[in-house]
Formats: structure tokens, C-alpha cells, sequence
């Protein structure tokens, strides 16, 4: 009954963490425009993602447009694209599996070892997507930090963390905690399993009979 809770509630927060991992990959809210000194009062917001960027006007019209060559990217960008890719696909590739092993789990004709490893691979590809989702993020993050406060920079050129980011580490911490659940409940079941194989020894009828007699022998001579 357990098991099956732990498993349902894995299951759940690696969707969780996989349909966000889908929603940053799309959103152009990586890079948000910066009010600072005399850009507080502004009717333009400028918003720059893996795909698109964006341009909305005093809350009223909204203009994107797709970058023209992957080249127009910084290198944070650039290697975020492809990193965020790589952990949609292992995010969802991990739910189909941990999907597969909870099916498995019902069947009584599959043997338990192969149950446990497809619930083990699910929650090990959790965890790595959940790490490969947060290189990108960090790193988008840090390098908008050190231009922030670089003086060199100009003003206009500034951005502020946006939606994204926030929603990148929720979703990533929400697929490391799927993978955390799903290996906790395969190394739960191999200590049940090993407890339960593990039943302590009888001796024969005929040797329990003998020592018996042997001990009464010498409990009669020892009374002599």
C-alpha cells in the first residue's frame, strides 16, 4: 500500500516537472527588460528566450518574432537550446518508463528484479534530466547577474530574471524529487524482499531427536 502511494506520488511530481521542463523550453521569458534609473516609466517590455523574442507595449499589443539563425544567440542561449531539449526529452522518456514499470508492477508473471530495474532507470533518468535542466538555467541566471551589476554595460542592454528561470528551478527540482522517490522505493523493496527471503534455520526432526536424547543422557549422569 505503501509502495503504491510513493510510486503514484513519483509519478505525479515527475509530470509535474516534465510538463514545466516543456513550458520553459517554449517561454520567451528568459531575459526580462530591467527598470532601472531612467527606464522606471516605459511602455515597452522586452522579453528574449531560446526561440523568440518579444516585445509588448503598455500591456496592450504583444509583437514576437523567431530568431533568424541560431548565431544571433549569446552562447549562454545558444547551449541552453540545446540543453533544454535534451532534458524534455529525458524528462519525458523517464515518465514513459516509470508508466511502463508501475504497469509491471501488477503483473504477477514478470519476475520482481526486472520490476525493480525499470523503476530504478526511471528514477535515475528523473534525476539526470532534473540536473541537465538546471545547468541552463544557472547558467542563463549568472550571466544576467554579472551583466547586471558590470558597469561597463550599458543600461539598455540590462535584463532581469524572468518567469522562466523561477519556473526552470521548480521544474527541475520537481523531476530530481521524482528520481529521488522512485530509487528510495527500489532500495525499500530490495531490503523487504532480502528481510522476507531470509527465514531462520530448523534442524531435522531425526537431529533434533538425537540431540534430545543425548542432552537428557548427560543432564542423568551429571545428576549422578
Amino acid at each position: 500500500m505503501v509502495g503504491g502511494a510513493l510510486q503514484i506520488a513519483g509519478l505525479l511530481v515527475g509530470g509535474i516537472g516534465m510538463i514545466g521542463t516543456f513550458a520553459v523550453t517554449g517561454m520567451p521569458q528568459w531575459r526580462v527588460s530591467a527598470f532601472i534609473e531612467n527606464n522606471i516609466i516605459v511602455f515597452e517590455t522586452i522579453w528574449e528566450g531560446l526561440w523568440m523574442h518579444c516585445i509588448r507595449q503598455a500591456n496592450i499589443r504583444m509583437q514576437c518574432k523567431v530568431y533568424d539563425s541560431v548565431l544571433a544567440l549569446s552562447p549562454d542561449l545558444q547551449a541552453s537550446r540545446g540543453l533544454m531539449c535534451a532534458g524534455s526529452v529525458l524528462s519525458f522518456l523517464a515518465f514513459m518508463v516509470a508508466i511502463i514499470g508501475m504497469k509491471s508492477m501488477r503483473c504477477a508473471q514478470s519476475s520482481w528484479q526486472a520490476k525493480g530495474y525499470i523503476i530504478l532507470v526511471a528514477g535515475l533518468l528523473f534525476i539526470l534530466s532534473g540536473a541537465v535542466e538546471l545547468i541552463p538555467v544557472c547558467w542563463v541566471a549568472s550571466t544576467i547577474i554579472r551583466d547586471f551589476y558590470n558597469p561597463v554595460v550599458n543600461v539598455a542592454q540590462k535584463r532581469e530574471l524572468g518567469e522562466a528561470l523561477y519556473l526552470g528551478w521548480v521544474a527541475a527540482f520537481c523531476l530530481i524529487a521524482a528520481g529521488a522517490i522512485f530509487c528510495c522505493f527500489c532500495c525499500c523493496c530490495k531490503k523487504t524482499r532480502s528481510y522476507g527471503y531470509s527465514t531462520p534455520t530448523h534442524y531435522p526432526t531425526h537431529s533434533q531427536h538425537l540431540y534430545r536424547k543425548t542432552e537428557s543422557s548427560y543432564s542423568k549422569s551429571q545428576y549422578v
